[in-house]
């Protein structure tokens, strides 16, 4: 549905997306990933035909941005992190002028006009001003303008900015609400949003792809060397036997008996461990690898890059 191939922005010397190359397939949920100043919105805004790239090119449902702009925008429903709204106006009443600007056939805007209200739940304050709505109803609004005409790819830069953990959890379940139906690029910089909502991530640092993959994918290479430990009888000697057993990278402690440890990958790290947490009389529950989060995956190819750099 949507093909970026080698996509670059440049203000003179001053490169801001170098080279950037993904797919999004019909009805999927991408999550494109950075730290602020990445490069994520220049990249949604190329693709919008918001700004023409330097090189390389961006199709929507097969359609070349840079040669045929406006219809690209037609397929494309776009949220900026500043949600395009008049605060003067009623939500009903401005949802209305929307449906003229962007085209939908009078017959169905009133069709259209109560899916996105209800999708967006919005049933209670369609009525009211918009700019005496909480920040949260105006993201919301800004959701329903760009869902409103039924567009096959939604295009949404960073939608919970700004929100309280109430208002996120709530816009987050209108964006999977959304899954199936619309092909959706979230650009976003908060962690935990990816992993609620998408299904496949790209990141991207210092205007460049450091990774893409679905989440299970990008997640997987940490399962080798992050254990958990569960004893039941704990005690600060069996944490200083842990500590001085070599090849331990990293030991949190947390609740009593549970320790999460990194080991190094060279080494019978584990069969040592093992061996000695049997020996101690501890009472070994559980010993098992666990996976990095995507925190840990996000940590380590930024700081990677930056360290390049």
């Amino acid at each position: 549905m949507v093909n970026v191939d080698k996509l670059s922005k440049a203000y003179g010397n001053r490169v801001c997306v170098w080279d950037v190359s993904f797919d999004v397939a019909r009805g999927e949920i991408l999550g494109f990933l950075g730290p602020n100043g990445a490069g994520k919105t220049t990249t949604m805004r190329m693709i919008t035909g918001f700004i023409p790239p330097s090189a390389g090119t961006a199709r929507v449902a097969g359609v070349d941005v840079t040669k045929d702009p406006l219809s690209v925008q037609s397929r494309i429903g776009y949220l900026c992190e500043a949600p395009p709204i008049y605060r003067e106006m009623v939500v009903k009443s401005y949802l209305k002028f929307v449906a003229g600007l962007k085209r939908v056939p009078r017959a169905k805007q009133k069709v259209a006009l109560e899916r996105a209200i209800e999708l967006c739940g919005l049933e209670h304050v369609q009525n009211r001003v918009i700019g005496n709505l909480s920040k949260g109803y105006r993201q919301r609004v800004g959701l329903a303008q760009a869902i409103l005409p039924e567009p096959e790819v939604l295009i949404l830069d960073e939608p919970t900015s700004g929100l309280d953990p109430l208002q996120i959890m709530e816009i987050r379940q209108r964006i999977r609400e959304l899954s199936g139906e619309q092909t959706v690029i979230l650009s976003t910089h908060i962690l935990p949003e990816v992993t609620a909502i998408c299904t496949r991530v790209v990141i991207i640092n210092e205007g460049q792809i450091v990774a893409q993959d679905s989440i299970d994918g990008i997640t997987a290479g940490g399962a080798s060397d992050n254990v958990k430990v569960k004893v039941a009888r704990d005690s600060d000697d069996l944490a200083q036997r842990i500590k001085a057993l070599g090849g331990i990278q990293r030991m949190v402690r947390g609740e009593p008996g549970v320790y999460q440890l990194k080991l190094d990958r060279e080494g019978e790290v584990r069969e040592r461990l093992s061996g000695m947490l049997v020996e101690s009389g501890a009472g070994l529950i559980e010993l098992s690898p666990e996976r990095e989060t995507l925190e840990d995956v996000f940590r380590n190819l930024v700081t990677e890059e930056d360290t390049a750099a």
